[in-house]
């Protein structure tokens, strides 16, 4: 049975009773909305008489935030309480039934994505707010502004690596090396005779040409008009050469039948022709392979661009101290890293990376480099 209680006066308070029905001595406090006890209010039935319900006052809230008359709502929780689901019930009922004497269909919850064409709608609309509400940029003055015609050195490296990126399907590969046995052999060379001063790029240029000896086809090139691989048996070793003109590929011919200081000698001659401008056009063609020594410049590493139509690119980065794990301990050691981007259409993954190895080999032992030659 419901419990018993006194009618609820309009401020939510109720009257305490005891078991016979007798008022009691005092009145009970009013509840709060927190409070979950149910409490019996007085409201209008469905035919203007008055009933007693029996809510709790988080749903009392909720039908008057709804403009539901609990009167008129079945209570389905234990002994007719009223719940919040019959509340919201009810209310979408009745909003049901008056969209239907209407003649409109029952409102539907409108979508959280809009069509595809609203969507394109809200995002103009938005789009010419923002606009409106941002005022146009400034053009800057003609004095902040410089235009430099594409042209000579500078149109030449632009159509060389225009034509690289579009027909070369290029991968690159890397190594960390360490390179103290490099650095060691260098100052015994210099140490050891005045004719030349040896870098560590000529030494290196050296290992690369043992590297397309055991690997032809990194030293190769494809025709296209023939659909043939050429496989070149001689080496032309190109160097990226950066002048005040621009990147200039200086080219060390029949670098296979010089020596070590014979490369050093050369390297250093051409470097200063195309510094000073009186390297000849036949001293910049010709190349079969090319080294990029980005190192000089301070940069570790770096993603070459190959020289068209060659099959590969070697990039050289800085020798740096590091520490390094050498005969099982940490140590400093000169390190650096040596790149090999190539053309896949020519070279397999293996061959390049092959050839890399050969020559991270000679780098770090003198002695591989010597059982090389």
């Amino acid at each position: 049975r419901r419990p018993t209680a006194a009618t609820a006066p309009a401020d939510g308070s109720a009257t305490a009773s005891t078991s016979n029905g007798s008022p009691g001595a005092s009145a009970a406090p009013a509840p709060s909305e927190a409070d979950d006890t149910p409490q019996v209010v007085q409201a209008t039935g469905g035919d203007g008489r008055p009933v007693k319900v029996l809510a709790k006052p988080p749903v009392r809230k909720l039908a008057k935030d709804l403009g539901v008359d609990l009167g008129a709502v079945a209570g389905s929780g234990p002994d007719g309480i009223i719940t919040r689901d019959d509340i919201v019930a009810h209310s979408e009922a009745n909003a049901g039934l008056a969209d239907a004497g209407n003649g409109r269909q029952p409102a539907r919850a409108e979508p959280l994505v809009p069509p595809a064409e609203d969507y394109q709608q809200l995002l103009q609309a938005e789009t010419a707010e923002t606009e409106a509400d941002v005022a146009p940029p400034q053009a800057p003055s003609a004095d902040l502004v410089e235009r430099r015609p594409l042209k000579g050195m500078r149109k030449a490296i632009a159509l060389q690596m225009t034509v690289s990126r579009r027909e070369i399907p290029e991968a690159t590969s890397w190594v960390d090396v360490d390179a103290t046995g490099l650095w060691d052999l260098r100052a015994d060379l210099n140490a050891s005779q005045e004719r030349v001063n040896v870098s560590p790029l000529a030494i290196i240029m050296r290992a690369v040409v043992a590297g397309l000896r055991e690997f032809p086809e990194v030293n190769s090139r494809l025709d296209t008009e023939t659909n043939e691989i050429v496989l070149q048996r001689f080496t032309n070793l190109g160097f990226a050469a950066q002048t005040d003109a621009g990147l200039m590929v200086p080219v060390i011919h029949g670098a296979d039948r010089r020596s070590t200081l014979g490369i050093a000698e050369e390297l250093g001659r051409l470097a200063a022709a195309a510094r000073d401008r009186s390297i000849t056009p036949a001293e910049l063609s010709g190349s079969t392979f090319t080294v990029s020594n980005y190192g000089s410049f301070g940069v570790d590493g770096g993603n070459p661009v190959i020289n068209h139509p060659e099959a590969a690119i070697l990039g050289v980065g800085r020798i740096t101290d590091r520490p390094w794990v050498h005969a099982g301990r940490v140590e400093v050691r000169k390190v650096m890293q040596l790149a090999i981007a190539f053309d896949h259409r020519i070279c397999d993954g293996g061959q390049a990376a092959g050839f890399l190895r050969l020559v991270a080999d000679c780098v770090e032992s003198p002695t591989a480099l010597l059982a090389a030659l």
